[in-house]
């Protein structure tokens, strides 16, 4: 970071000091975030501030209604202030420095001035001025020069960035939602679009960027400057939309303020209003909540579901209460057609979507869906403690649908969980940071992974893995075993018949179970038909029970026994024993019979699969692939170490009493 964006992020930081007692820390950004885009705005339409009033009254005189003429005024500017005040003319008269400013926001053009709506700035002047603030902190801002020429776009941005860094990092109530960390985003960043280094410097090249859950911008911020870095002269259009409107207004008001099109950054959920709707982007990433329900927008979410593919969820649904999927579909829905130059994207998960749902379930069939379509480039797995409200394990996935010829057919695990530095002072659940020599070793790794996974020589060769597609899909069978019976009426038989349904509105009932606990200390028949001529005899006084009430009766004295009676259906086919069921994940490419014969028949051989009951599931279990047998210590290590313990436990006592 350049001098000049340091100095000028810690003077503005200094207005904190008057906020201080009358705010909370986390609070710093409500007020100086909003004066900063104010006093930033107001500097950029100086030079041009006479020439839009001059053409605001020639369009007047002409009865013209569209101010949006306006911006002609303005040099290429897409903002204007219909305002005769200015900042400092709004700060000057101590008295009204609030009223002056909310009547000089309020001469914004639309697109400036739902920003200062969405940071509810005029709630925030009237808390100012009930503190006797307004003035002091308004005047600490009409001191500095934010003009172009003081502070270009580039340093404004950065300085920009910095506040909101510094505001997320004491806000720990809600850094993690819309913030994440810096280094994090670095090493993102790089793994999206280290692999196109060649084409992002092509000269004149233009590349659009989508955020679907945007927060404050940071990852379209890292994203473009590290297209610029390679390439000073390319163009780079972000895009973006968020939910929470303090995290919109920021991100807006900082592409204004480095004169992005700052159009682009919409409001509004991603599931229920795509603001995007029919566009397509070159790289699309993101870092959605973990977990988060989307039970507000269900309606919507399944009304599009219900088109298939015409929408954005053909793939499934995912659970009601883990939205994460959901984001990865709308992101695939915006990426360019391969024909078109294809898109590459990458999102930040948390362990869930690798394997939560059983196979044919909406998340597996949406894992299946890309898995199957070879979208899925790699899944890096990243330290836990990384963010600021929690310390779960999160990943990286990262798709393509132009995939090279190298990495066709391919899948990259990628283990980046052992690289890290411990923070100085934890923030939060952030007690971890990825230093930047790890994102420079995991960026060349990433690089040169298939090479490294193929040669046991490479030093990272331990951390990388490479499967393909077809390896994380298994097909889920139900393995049955016979159902064998003994027949007895026990005193638990009678209790089970006692409160079960079926015999509830039985009139003879109670007789019976009467009739039935006379065979209580009968042995259990372990054949059918012997037990059927007993229980005949013993309910013949009853007539013929009803068939709801009889087959409660048989229900209740059918006892699961290794050595009972094969029950069978009518053709003589075994049949199954609910209780002794089991499934079996066999790999696609597997044969079921062989995998049975080997894994299954030796232990249990009277078993079988009953094929109709098959499933097809896919799921990434990234930790099986790279765990580690640790053999346990010896027994007689152990024991030294307790013995060890007890002495001093003796030791210490034996203090306390003395």
């Amino acid at each position: 970071m350049s001098s000049t964006h340091t100095r000028l992020a810690s003077f503005i930081w200094s207005v904190a000091d008057l906020l201080r007692g009358d705010y909370k820390q986390s609070e710093y950004g409500k007020v100086i975030l909003p004066f900063t885009v104010l006093r930033r705005l107001d500097c950029v339409l100086a030079p041009t501030k006479d020439a839009v009033l001059e053409r605001k009254v020639k369009l007047a005189e002409q009865g013209v209604q569209n101010l949006d003429m306006l911006k002609r005024a303005t040099g290429g500017l897409s903002f204007y202030n219909t305002s005769k005040l200015d900042f400092q003319a709004a700060v000057r008269d101590q008295d009204n420095v609030a009223s002056n400013l909310k009547s000089y926001v309020g001469a914004f053009s639309e697109n400036a001035r739902e920003i200062f709506e969405a940071y509810d700035f005029t709630a925030q002047l009237g808390r100012l001025d009930g503190a006797g603030l307004t003035y002091k902190v308004a005047s600490k801002f009409a001191e500095i020069d934010l003009s172009p020429e003081a502070v270009d776009n580039h340093q404004m941005g950065y300085a920009f960035e910095e506040l909101i860094r510094r505001f997320s990092e004491i806000s720990n109530e809600t850094a993690g939602e819309h913030f994440t960390p810096r280094e994090v985003i670095k090493l993102m960043v790089n793994l999206l679009l280290a692999p196109d280094e060649q084409d992002l410097m092509t000269p004149g090249v233009v590349k659009t960027v989508l955020d679907p859950a945007c927060g404050t911008g940071g990852m379209l911020t890292a994203a473009e400057d590290f297209i610029l870095d390679h390439n000073p002269q390319a163009k780079v259009v972000p895009h973006g939309q968020e939910l929470n409107a303090e995290s919109y207004a920021i991100c807006k008001s900082d592409m204004m303020i480095k004169g992005e099109n700052a159009s682009n950054i919409k409001l509004g959920n991603s599931f229920s209003q795509d603001k995007h709707y029919g566009k397509s982007f070159d790289y699309l990433l993101a870092n959605p909540p973990f977990g988060v329900e989307w039970k507000k927008v269900k309606d919507d979410v399944e009304n599009e579901a219900k088109i298939g593919f015409a929408g954005r969820f053909g793939a499934g649904l995912p659970r009601i209460n883990d939205g994460s999927l959901l984001f990865l579909q709308h992101m695939i829905h915006h990426m360019k057609k391969p024909e078109q130059g294809g898109s590459r994207l990458a999102i930040v998960f948390n362990g869930s979507p690798l394997f939560t749902g059983a196979a044919e379930s909406g998340e597996s069939k949406i894992r299946q869906w890309i898995l199957e379509n070879d979208w899925l480039e790699a899944i890096v797995a990243l330290p836990d403690q990384l963010f600021y409200n929690t310390g779960i394990s999160t990943y990286f996935w990262i798709l393509t649908n132009r995939k090279d010829e190298a990495h066709r057919g391919k899948v990259i695990l990628l283990d980046a969980r052992e690289h890290w530095a411990k923070m100085r002072k934890s923030l939060g659940d952030k007690r971890k940071y990825i230093p930047d020599e790890d994102i420079a070793k995991l960026t060349e790794l990433y690089g040169e992974a298939l090479t490294a996974a193929e040669d046991a020589g490479h030093p990272m060769h331990e951390k990388v893995k490479v499967f393909a597609p077809r390896d994380f899909g298994y097909r889920r069978i139900t393995v049955e075993r016979p159902l064998k019976l003994r027949f007895e009426v026990t005193e638990e038989a009678l209790a089970e018949l006692e409160v079960a349904k079926p015999l509830a509105k039985y009139e003879g009932r109670e007789k019976l179970i009467e009739a039935l606990r006379g065979l209580v200390d009968k042995p259990a028949a372990f054949r059918k038909a012997d037990f059927t001529k007993a229980l005949k005899e013993t309910l013949a006084p009853l007539g013929k029970l009803p068939v709801a009430a009889d087959k409660a009766v048989w229900g209740a004295v059918s006892v699961s026994d290794p050595y009972g009676e094969l029950q069978t259906d009518s053709k003589g086919n075994p049949l199954p024993d609910p209780d002794l069921r089991d499934n079996e994940n066999v790999p696609l490419d597997e044969d079921i019979d062989e995998y049975m014969a080997r894994e299954v028949l030796p232990h249990v051989p009277d078993t079988w699969v009953d094929h109709t009951k098959t499933k097809v599931g896919y799921e990434i279990p990234f930790t099986r692939h790279f765990y580690k047998y640790a053999p346990p210590r010896p027994l007689g290590e152990i024991d030294a170490e307790l013995k060890e313990i007890e002495t001093q436990i003796q030791r210490l006592l034996s203090e306390v009493t003395e």
